[in-house]
């Protein structure tokens, strides 16, 4: 009897307490709630604003798939209806919809309108022939050619170009340069001098500055690819001074890197329109121009406009 009393009081204690393990679980969500709102407030308003927009289009777009698929009966979902925030960044939130602004690319302003610019001739087609062209001043270490995503970079040693302390290109640089007119004056690519030197100085009776001294050296290269037959509405000339180094000036070596010109090619061109234009400055012709007859209110006399501005007056049964 006694046993059968105790057996029931064990049967009857069991699973009483189960409700600590719900309590438990409850309490360890509701840490790692606070946890994750804690992160959230003490990190950087850009990393919540993303976290804010992905949790919007994650239940957003539930709600759209819980409406869809309904059997008839249409509720309103708790998130409405609204522009995504992508569109917000690249169209905005304007009254009319349909009037949308251009699209528009995070960090790409300047190249929002590309489809406008004129591509010239693909670069790493000019990379080739300028391998070839310049192979014995490559293997000297006289020149070198570094193709990036925008510019053909075609850097000539300042050494074989100019005397120490001039400007004044030498018969070697003549003859270089000419290489790499006859491979760039085909094509219509900008094209962008460049000058620079190392950081000694450098003050006499020319150059007051390696500023100044960096831009007569391109001035020099651009003006003999002028001469050479380059349109001059593609090139520019940049001056650098000893601003920025390719290596360290601390070693004679590194200062002889730092001392350059460098003839870099754009991946754009020059419209053809401005060319024509430039042909036209550069070698005007006199267009022959017709006698204009101007109203008159005198049928005895002809007033007729002469191509230059000036007018004739004449009889009108002149032959």
């Amino acid at each position: 009897m006694m046993r059968r009393r105790m057996r029931h009081k064990i049967q009857k204690s069991q699973h009483t307490e189960r409700w600590l393990v719900s309590y438990a679980d409850y309490m360890t969500i509701m840490f790692a709630f606070f946890v994750v709102m804690y992160a959230i407030a003490i990190s950087k308003n850009e990393d919540f604003q993303v976290l804010s927009d992905s949790l919007e289009q994650v239940f957003d777009k539930s709600a759209r798939t819980h409406q869809q698929a309904g059997t008839g009966i249409h509720g309103t979902g708790i998130l409405t209806d609204r522009v995504t925030p992508e569109s917000d960044v690249l169209y905005g939130e304007s009254i009319l919809k349909e009037e949308q602004g251009p699209k528009l690319i995070d960090g790409q302003a300047d190249t929002s309108n590309i489809e406008k610019k004129h591509l010239g001739k693909p670069l790493d087609s000019l990379l080739s022939k300028l391998q070839s062209a310049l192979i014995d001043e490559i293997r000297n270490g006289e020149a070198n050619l570094e193709l990036n995503q925008d510019w053909l970079i075609i850097e000539l040693s300042s050494g074989m170009l100019f005397s120490s302390g001039s400007a004044v290109a030498q018969q070697r640089a003549k003859q270089v340069v000419a290489l790499v007119k006859d491979i760039i004056a085909p094509v219509d690519n900008y094209i962008r001098v460049r000058g620079y030197t190392d950081n000694e100085g450098i003050r006499n009776e020319i150059f007051r500055s390696n500023w100044e001294l960096s831009v007569a050296r391109a001035t020099s290269v651009l003006v003999e690819l002028e001469e050479l037959g380059i349109n001059p509405a593609r090139m520019a000339i940049e001056g650098y001074g000893q601003y920025s180094p390719f290596s360290s000036n601390d070693t004679e070596q590194g200062r002889a890197e730092n001392r350059k010109v460098v003839v870099a090619l754009s991946k754009y061109g020059l419209p053809e329109q401005a060319q024509q234009d430039t042909n036209e400055q550069a070698n005007p012709s006199v267009k022959e121009s017709t006698e204009i007859e101007l109203p008159s209110n005198d049928n005895t006399i002809k007033v007729i406009q002469l191509p230059h501005g000036g007018i004739r007056i004449t009889t009108r049964n002149e032959q």
